[in-house]
């Protein structure tokens, strides 16, 4: 199966640091998901909370290696896993580092503070940020109101900025966002479910708190090229080639929530590890 991206989209992505795909997933694909999302007793088990810079908390729930269940057939998707192949500068074969399920709810979702996503990923050592990606996929509506995501157009290129902790989150060195909010264009990325943000892992994102009375919810999930080593990372979720499945198996599958033996991002936090940022913590095996 070819990849769902055309050249202008490649082109954008390069450009920009990121592209956006309309009606991604289908609406039926979507209902099922974020029905099973909010249902889900183990998701909510293994949710982590982090506090913003004003106390609001900000949830999420994180994994490593994907495995048969709903939300994993989204990962592994042929539509997924060849869009973003064709995004990662590298032809070695595409694997799924983790994904988190963002549960931003009404009122009391918190913010994120602007930082990269390599800014968090350097400390695991891999070596080339261009065969790293995201792609957040939309469960519900996501608009100014609620909380959705901003980027800075184009600011991947500026390479790694140093990060350092903001509240219990790990936000990137203010004074160059902000040059790079003076010389760049900040954008609100409002999404409708179903649409999926693919963007580089350097590019400046944030998002504001949710004062609305609508949830936000989203999966994002991440990737890497087999052959960009994590030096020191203690999961094999990065390291081992995503088995694809086809289109369909997301509505045709009977499994469902997740698994309590999946592989999840433990609550209990090493004060050992803390300097490290949070996304540091030893896997749940």
């Amino acid at each position: 199966m070819a990849s769902c991206l055309t050249e202008k989209d490649l082109t954008d992505f390069h450009r920009d640091g990121y592209i956006i795909r309309r009606r991604f997933f289908s609406k039926p694909e979507i209902d099922k998901m974020y029905a099973v999302a909010t249902e889900d007793n183990v998701i909510r088990d293994h949710a982590v909370d982090l506090n913003d810079q004003t106390g609001k908390k900000t949830r999420l729930t994180l994994w490593f290696n994907p495995g048969e269940d709903l939300y994993s057939m989204m990962i592994r998707s042929e539509r997924m896993i060849h869009s973003v192949a064709g995004l990662l500068d590298s032809t070695s074969p595409v694997c799924h580092f983790h994904t988190k399920l963002m549960q931003k709810e009404p009122r009391v979702g918190g913010a994120w503070e602007w930082h990269q996503d390599y800014g968090y990923w350097y400390k695991n050592q891999f070596l080339f940020p261009d065969q790293l990606i995201s792609v957040m996929v939309a469960l519900t509506e996501a608009n100014v109101e609620n909380g959705c995501l901003q980027v800075i157009r184009g600011s991947h290129k500026m390479g790694r900025l140093n990060h350092g902790f903001a509240g219990e989150q790990v936000g990137a060195d203010m004074v160059m966002v902000n040059h790079a909010l003076q010389t760049m264009e900040h954008i609100y990325v409002e999404l409708q479910p179903g649409d999926a943000l693919f963007f580089h892992p350097n590019l400046l994102h944030r998002s504001e708190a949710n004062t609305s009375d609508r949830p936000r919810w989203s999966i994002i999930s991440c990737y890497n090229s087999l052959s960009n080593p994590a030096y020191n990372d203690e999961s094999t979720s990065w390291k081992t080639p995503v088995q694809t499945v086809a289109d369909d198996c997301l509505l045709k599958t009977d499994r469902l929530g997740a698994s309590e033996s999946g592989d999840f991002l433990k609550k209990e936090k090493d004060p050992a590890l803390m300097e490290t940022g949070w996304e540091k913590e030893v896997p749940t095996r």
